[in-house]
């Protein structure tokens, strides 16, 4: 049965645990720097808002989803629970960059929720046509303003931030380190370009650098670059190039353009590939340059085929005009339907975005552009991996390193002019050995420098084991809610000090199950495993409980699978009755109802379910529970928070249990904040598991698998509806829509009325909740769902540590019954 979680640890941490470990440090210096950044982005809010509105208007796409800007995410890329990977990348390449690396995430772990924000519209339309199945949601990213930002955060939940190539975004970075995610810079790489602006902003970026636990850059060039803008120097990781571990079977070609090929049969193949307007006056126009060339190649390789592909979709519609004008055979990838021709020597105007890489394998010659134009280049690794004979121009700012490799290798062409392209690509079109030799090197010294991708996964992986969310309070909330959490702490403060001095002890041994949090962390669902755990090693336990939100407030001691009326028991107490493997005792006063369950019934045991906080009974064992979807209780003491008391509580206890373990959510991190206040306490990993469906209406038990082809509306009042959205995820089931109520919400008539017709409307066939919540409807329900059937989901608990729990219990309860007869 075991989660296997140590084994998994020990054998994954390759990341420097010391990086890892330092936390945001916020002086004075870099408050000030990060208050003059938000008072710039203020003054430029005219700006920024006629400059959304001119694309806005541009662009219908854009348009459509402009909120987004501004952290307002569809309903259906809200995470239900923490653990997501947020990806930034700006545009196409960034976007192609991390597709591999997401891939090798969901691989590796396939539950891992993964959204990508892109900044362009461009960029936005390969995401979603490349990572449909892969991505959870695909989404334009925030404006640097903190409240878009931190509305984005809430949204998704990350534990780690994964950042593509040069977006340094102060507000992004130091929201995201705050909330307890981990940052990282993947393929990091500052441009020729950008460096000289960025020197005017290296007073604030020296403090936004500090933020990232780990900059993996593309090389030593680029590693100089940024400890030079002021980045840690031991968190500068030169891991190499993503672009190095591109997998050229992942990326298969059109079907239309390998149809037209397919059809034509060309001699030679020559690809033209993210072509560039000119920069400034003294620029070429690389489609012109490359127009020219093919004229040129024509008359002495008719049987020639050139793919042009212009970088920006807004120049699509000019190059048309231009082999328009020149009178040249042409035919549009976008007008390609199957049974279209072209003759040769001809041109296929690539104008569709993501299929460049695709198509890179009909290529014999690939002239890459941004490099005659002083664009900085583009990728030549794509058409390397192909084997393509590769010509460049002399601009490669952007690829600096790669290329010179390449030249250092005799593995590209490299001119200096327009005017050399033609006879570059002449050259290499009419010498069959040189061409194939060049490709051939460019091949093989692509393929020796893969690994980027599994050096970021490895750091991906160690820091969402180790980053725990917690989103703090606006500061709009702490200046309201901060008397409130005072006055709790001094409440809280005031009645542990008067119950200690009327604290109790029972003749039988005690094992409280509590936690820090306000409800929610499983406590229940542990004590009812612990019972059967218990009865299984010969003890026979009995439960102490107050019996929440119960209708009558008298005693009540209830005998294992005895009918009591939920009035006098409340939900939680109705399900440890039913469950048949303990006596249960109800009351305000658990000494009281735990003596005359000593005199009556003579327990080995008495669990106290949710007893770390009931100071009137002592104890001989605290079990507290952490819950791994919100270990830090929001960070904060009620009502800022969901923490009854301060985290450093935890020297109290005497067991830790982690509940609702994952390998997608931060053990590790959650192991690192128990040791901090209790460096020495057992911690213990438990997690749920779906036994199966119980028919609420025919009572009867239904596999788990059988609801899978129905569309369901789900319903809870728990105080983590979180948890139980977790579980129907984990089922794969067909979530139409859902609601969440209060915690031991009653639900009359109304309420079931009102859940029917919301699963009407949502085109549901089932109704789904949870034992607890079946045990708070209204009698006669079946009558007020509209014929909906209903079905509650029954689950247990699974403790890789169990037999270990139940020893020190059992030791407990002979130590016991030890010092009793010595008594006597």
């Amino acid at each position: 049965m075991g989660l296997g979680l140590k084994a998994r640890r020990s054998s994954a941490n390759v990341v420097p645990v010391a990086i890892l470990k330092e936390s945001v440090r916020s002086t004075f210096a870099s408050w000030l720097r990060f208050i003059a950044y938000n008072l710039f982005l203020a003054l430029c809010v005219p700006l920024v808002l006629g400059y959304l509105a001119v694309r806005a208007l541009r662009d219908r796409d854009y348009r459509q989803h402009l909120l987004e800007r501004f952290g307002f995410l569809p309903a259906t890329l809200r995470a239900t629970t923490p653990g997501a990977l947020w990806f930034h990348a700006v545009s196409v390449g960034e976007v192609l960059c991390a597709l591999s690396l997401i891939r090798r995430v969901k691989q590796s772990q396939p539950r891992r929720r993964v959204y990508l924000s892109c900044g362009t519209v461009a960029g936005r339309r390969v995401a979603e046509q490349k990572l449909h199945g892969l991505a959870s949601g695909v989404f334009y990213a925030p404006l640097d303003y903190r409240f878009a930002v931190r509305k984005v955060l809430r949204a998704l939940q990350p534990s780690v931030v994964v950042v593509l190539e040069t977006e340094i975004w102060p507000n992004l970075y130091r929201e995201a380190r705050r909330a307890g995610a981990g940052l990282l810079i993947v393929n990091g790489r500052i441009s020729d370009r950008s460096l000289p602006r960025y020197r005017w902003c290296r007073w604030l970026f020296s403090e936004v650098l500090k933020l990232p636990q780990a900059i993996l850059v593309q090389g030593p060039s680029m590693a100089e670059r940024f400890r030079w803008l002021g980045a840690p120097s031991q968190r500068v990781i030169e891991a190499g190039n993503l672009k190095f571990d591109f997998d050229p079977e992942a990326v298969p070609p059109p079907p239309e353009v390998h149809g037209l090929i397919e059809q034509l049969q060309p001699d030679r193949v020559w690809i033209a590939a993210s072509t560039m307007p000119p920069l400034g006056s003294s620029d070429p126009d690389e489609d012109d340059a490359v127009l020219d060339a093919f004229e040129h190649l024509a008359a002495r390789h008719p049987r020639l085929l050139l793919i042009l592909a212009p970088r920006r979709p807004e120049r699509f519609e000019l190059v048309a005009s231009k082999l328009a004008e020149r009178r040249l055979n042409w035919v549009r990838r976008s007008s390609l339907r199957g049974c279209e021709t072209l003759s040769l020597p001809g041109v296929l105007l690539l104008d569709s975005i993501g299929e460049l890489a695709g198509v890179y394998r009909f290529a014999d010659v690939v002239f890459v552009g941004g490099s005659l134009a002083r664009r900085g280049g583009h990728n030549v690794l794509e058409p390397a991996f192909f084997g393509s004979a590769v010509v460049v121009g002399p601009h490669n700012e952007n690829f600096a390193e790669i290329v010179e490799e390449f030249r250092r290798e005799n593995a590209i062409v490299v001119i200096e002019r327009p005017e050399e392209l033609g006879d570059a690509i002449a050259q290499l079109l009419n010498d069959d050995q040189k061409r194939k030799a060049l490709g051939e090197r460019a091949r093989n010294l692509a393929n020796r420098r893969r690994g980027a991708t599994e050096r970021a996964l490895r750091w991906i992986e160690q820091l969402s084991r180790q980053s725990i969310f917690v989103l703090p309070p606006c500061w709009a909330g702490r200046v309201a809610l901060r008397p409130a959490t005072w006055l709790w702490t001094l409440g809280s403060e005031l009645k542990k000090r008067i119950d200690l001095l009327r604290q109790k002890r029972l003749g039988t041994p005690v094992v409280s199950v509590g936690g820090l949090t306000v409800g929610g962390a499983g406590k229940t669902p542990l004590v009812l495993a612990l019972c059967r755990w218990l009865r299984e090693a010969s003890i026979r336990p009995a439960v102490l409980t107050r019996g929440y939100r119960r209708r009558k407030t008298r005693p009540v001691i209830a005998r294992p699978g005895q009918e009591v009326d939920p009035v006098l028991t409340g939900d939680e107490s109705q399900l440890l009755i039913k469950s048949g493997c303990a006596s249960v005792g109800i009351s305000a006063d658990r000494y009281r109802v735990g003596r005359e369950l000593e005199v009556s019934l003579k327990p080995d045991l008495f669990l106290l379910d949710d007893g770390f906080q009931h100071w009137r009974l002592a104890r001989d064992l605290d079990i507290v529970l952490v819950d791994a979807l919100d270990p830090a209780g929001g960070g904060a003491l009620v009502p800022l928070g969901r923490l009854r008391e301060g985290l450093d509580a935890l020297r109290r206890a005497h067991v830790v249990v982690i509940t609702r373990c994952r390998e997608d959510r931060p053990i590790e991190g959650i192991e690192q904040l128990v040791r901090k206040y209790n460096p020495h306490v057992p911690i213990y990993h438990a997690r749920v598991v779906a036994r199966d469906w119980w028919n609420a209406i025919d009572e009867q038990p239904l596999p788990l698998a059988q609801l899978s082809r129905y569309r369901v509306y789900a319903f809870c009042g728990l105080a983590r509806p979180a948890s139980f959205w977790a579980s129907l995820e984990e089922l794969d089931l067909q979530v139409s829509g859902r609601r969440a109520f209060p915690d031991h919400h009653r639900y009359g008539v109304r309420d079931l009325r009102e859940l029917a017709a919301a699963a009407h409307r949502a085109k549901a066939e089932v109704l789904v909740t949870t034992e607890k919540d079946l045990v708070n409807l209204c009698p006669d329900f079946p009558r007020y769902l509209a014929g909906m059937p209903l079905y509650c989901l029954r689950i247990d608990i699974e403790l890789e540590e169990r037999e270990e729990l139940v020893s020190r219990i059992a030791a407990l309860v002979r130590e016991k019954e030890r010092s009793r007869v010595k008594l006597v």
